[in-house]
């Protein structure tokens, strides 16, 4: 039986961990709803309705690259995690060193080549109007070449959290948030001597914010003491061990996440079709909804290094317990977020614009975003602990069935067939996020996540 003291401690370790992760998650998300809200009143309803519509097209290509880096670094997290628990911190160093090499050769330089080379006819597939092309091109070139050190800060992130340093990405994301509002409302707005670039200008404040980023993390882990550091006078050597974990947890990982963003396009697409206010008014619920992530996010985390640091000690019963009180507490914050979103959503959506369309429309779906919110972080915060034991194919398994088998054809019933408009979008994501509830819990009740070996 479980003691007062074991039940205080392992919330302790939770919320030690989760809680930097969801201060550093929230401020982001904050400080992105404050840079749309700026290109909200950055000019006539027409440019900002487009500029809006740009950042989300732009977007939709970043967060696959981000989406398949994350994927990737489950591998990384995952390992750090497992050689803490089992003493074998040696191997950290290797793992850091392989994973930045794979990201920028397999990921990054994809995504450059498309945003850079190819970033008209990706706007296009994506959807966008004539008026968000001409207006966002520049936004999209701009991003896409600051994914290069995005790509290489998740990666270092990733590593951090998994030997549960989760204060590191925190501090250094606050400070780069900050500086990059500042440069928005300067590049945006033309202060301060600077000519009024309006969404382009927000474009160059993102990338040299995660390039100042790279620069204050490399330079902590040169000096850094703890688990993860980089001396750079150390030869790289391929290790096969390494790479075999990182392509037997990362590749289902990443097949999950080529599942969610194809899915994400394609109903991104069904939402486009509706019209340049539909759609701005659907990105305006997108960055809100980010900021739903938050808890499921921050104590998925917590879950999945707790669980890979336990299973390495050989103590899988401590992994499980882990696992249900980060979703037990993760849980009652993403309802209570819910609540606020449907009582408030009327005020929130006045943030972004002054349209009483895009508001009375933002309002109802914020009002279905409330029942979502439960299960959306139920789900993220198990999927999390399972990741952490390397448990990825039925993560995968989840995320293909809601996302292709629920949410696309849903979509399409409600949108195109019922013409039920962005409301019944929304509605498949509901939906959507019961189904994967479903599953994860489902394999989560198996036990079998605990008996999954890494090199």
């Amino acid at each position: 039986m479980e003691s007062a003291f074991d039940k205080k401690k392992i919330r302790g370790d939770i919320t030690r961990i989760a809680n930097p992760v969801f201060i550093e998650l929230l401020l982001g998300t904050l400080f992105g709803m404050v840079d749309m809200m700026m290109l909200g009143r950055s000019g006539s309803t027409e440019i900002t309705t487009a500029s809006i519509a740009a950042v989300g097209i732009t977007n939709q290509l970043i967060f696959v690259g981000l989406s398949l880096v994350q994927a990737l670094n489950v591998g990384a997290t995952a390992m750090v995690a497992r050689y803490i628990g089992s003493g074998k911190t040696d191997k950290i160093e290797s793992v850091v060193k392989h994973i930045i090499i794979m990201t920028q050769i397999f990921l990054v330089l994809p995504i450059l080549y498309l945003g850079l080379v190819k970033s008209l006819w990706v706007m296009e597939v994506l959807g966008a109007e004539s008026d968000t092309i001409s207006i966002g091109m520049g936004y999209f070139r701009v991003v896409t070449l600051g994914f290069i050190f995005q790509g290489f800060n998740f990666s270092l992130f990733a590593a951090l959290r998994g030997a549960g340093d989760t204060r590191t990405p925190m501090n250094i994301n606050i400070k780069v948030n900050l500086l990059n509002v500042f440069g928005n409302a300067v590049l945006i707005f033309g202060l301060l001597g600077f000519p009024a670039l309006g969404v382009t200008g927000a474009g160059i404040s993102t990338a040299v914010s995660q390039f100042i980023a790279s620069i204050l993390l490399v330079r902590y882990l040169i000096k850094s003491k703890g688990h993860i550091k980089l001396n750079l006078r150390h030869r790289f050597k391929i290790d096969n061990d390494v790479i075999y974990n990182l392509v037997k947890i990362g590749v289902p990982a990443s097949l999950e996440q080529i599942a969610f963003r194809a899915g994400i396009l394609i109903f991104t697409r069904m939402v486009a079709t509706l019209g340049t206010i539909a759609y701005a008014t659907h990105q305006i619920c997108i960055n809100i909804m980010n900021l739903s992530f938050t808890p499921g996010q921050a104590f998925g985390t917590a879950a999945s290094t707790l669980t890979g640091r336990s299973l390495g000690a050989q103590d899988p019963d401590l992994a499980e317990r882990y696992i249900k009180e980060s979703r037990g507490i993760g849980s009652i914050i993403s309802a209570l977020m819910g609540l606020l979103f449907f009582f408030l959503g009327p005020y929130v959506a006045m943030l972004y614009t002054d349209s009483p369309e895009v508001i009375a429309e933002a309002t109802r779906v914020l009002k279905l975003m409330a029942f979502i919110m439960p299960f959306q972080g139920s789900q993220l915060i198990v999927a999390g602990g399972l990741r952490g034991a390397g448990d990825t194919i039925w993560t995968l398994v989840a995320t293909f069935a809601g996302i292709i088998g629920v949410r696309i054809a849903l979509a399409w019933l409600f949108v195109v067939v019922l013409g039920y408009g962005l409301l019944g979008a929304w509605l498949s994501v509901l939906i959507d996020q019961f189904v994967r509830w479903v599953f994860i819990s489902l394999r989560f009740r198996t036990n079998k996540w605990k008996y999954i070996s890494i090199r």
